[in-house]
């Protein structure tokens, strides 16, 4: 209650977490109508690529979110959870789980050295918990997770729609190692410390799991329906290996903030990180390749997630973009930069 200070509800999306998977944005309010009824709602994304939904008057769920059980760990002292919240609707907005099903099929190649990279982890479906790293010619390198720690969704949020009660969610396929090893009794009295939490690289320099690595979700939240999905970014379909498949657009792991118009879905690809033809090192710190974008900006059909117009920029977008009205004509304005182009701002006037 924001007048007295008093808790009034909560809910724990996660236990006893091990994943780094706090909430990563700001709630989002919306009045929707579910079964005929209207419901004061409200919207929190996770870095899991779940939307829980609730009554925000009273924290009650809007549709059921069960507790599921999930794989244990097995780390001398640790204690999981035995089971995690799993929200019966919406669907997951991105892919969950570091399985066999997931890993790159582009040719039957690049599978198997997928696979080959894959064998060398403890791997499972979503809560899979962080492993011991080991250097024993037959121990693994830890635990992939996927989502990783920069989801799913992150801190880009979303863009809701009052007047149709439609969802955007931008998000992010990007696994990361969720490894500990054990502590240096030097510096520490823990039995074990985090490993090197770094992304993972898939053959070739290309991912390890399928496209598309950043995607656009349309949710129709009356109902919790997936309306449509969109990958927002080319990808690497420059990459020697892929550039003579005729692939369509695989989405880029960046994390751009999106803005809503009466028909239109603005979106960039966020910063500009990635290397040229696709390629991204397995030493690369996890912050910066799961914030891989590009330099576009497109404006989105918000009925069908087609691309209605699209120019390059610059450089990434670096923020939320913002709409204004000026002498009665409408404006664009979005935010770019990045470490070799210096921040600026970049208007467009819609016709």
């Amino acid at each position: 209650d924001a007048e007295t200070g008093d808790r009034v509800w909560h809910y724990q999306t996660v236990h006893h977490g091990l994943w780094d998977y706090d909430p990563p944005a700001a709630p989002i309010l919306m009045d929707i109508t579910v079964d005929g009824e209207p419901v004061k709602a409200v919207t929190q994304l996770t870095k899991q690529a779940f939307a829980f939904v609730f009554n925000r008057e009273t924290g009650e769920p809007i549709w059921e979110i069960e507790e599921r059980a999930v794989p244990q760990s097995d780390v001398p002292g640790e204690v999981t959870s035995p089971t995690q919240p799993f929200p019966t609707r919406p669907a997951p907005f991105d892919r969950q789980g570091a399985t066999v099903d997931n890993l790159i099929d582009f040719t039957p190649e690049l599978r198997a050295e997928a696979l080959e990279i894959f064998n060398n982890y403890v791997t499972g479906p979503l809560f899979t918990p962080p492993s011991i790293r080991s250097d024993d010619p037959n121990g693994t390198q830890g635990t992939i997770q996927l989502p990783g720690s920069q989801g799913g969704a992150d801190v880009q949020g979303a863009a809701f729609d009052p007047e149709t009660g439609y969802l955007y969610i931008p998000s992010i396929t990007s696994p990361f190692v969720a490894d500990i090893v054990p502590g240096d009794p030097e510096i520490t009295n823990l039995s074990y410390v985090k490993g090197a939490r770094r992304w993972i690289a898939g053959p070739r320099g290309l991912p390890l799991f399928k496209p598309p690595y950043g995607r656009i979700t349309a949710i129709d939240m009356n109902t919790g329906e997936h309306i449509w999905m969109a990958p927002n970014g080319d990808g690497p379909i420059d990459h020697p290996d892929l550039v003579d498949l005729d692939l369509g657009q695989l989405g880029l792991p960046g994390r751009p903030s999106p803005l809503l118009t009466k028909t239109l879905l603005f979106l960039g690809e966020g910063l500009t990180n990635q290397r040229p033809g696709g390629r991204i090192p397995a030493d690369m710190p996890v912050e910066i390749a799961t914030n891989s974008g590009g330099p576009m900006f497109r404006a989105y059909s918000k009925e069908s997630g087609e691309i209605v117009w699209e120019t390059e920029l610059e450089a990434g977008t670096s923020g939320p973009p913002i709409s204004y009205l000026y002498e009665g004509e409408q404006f664009i304005l979005v935010a770019i930069g990045d470490r070799q182009y210096s921040p600026e701002l970049v208007a467009f006037k819609l016709p």
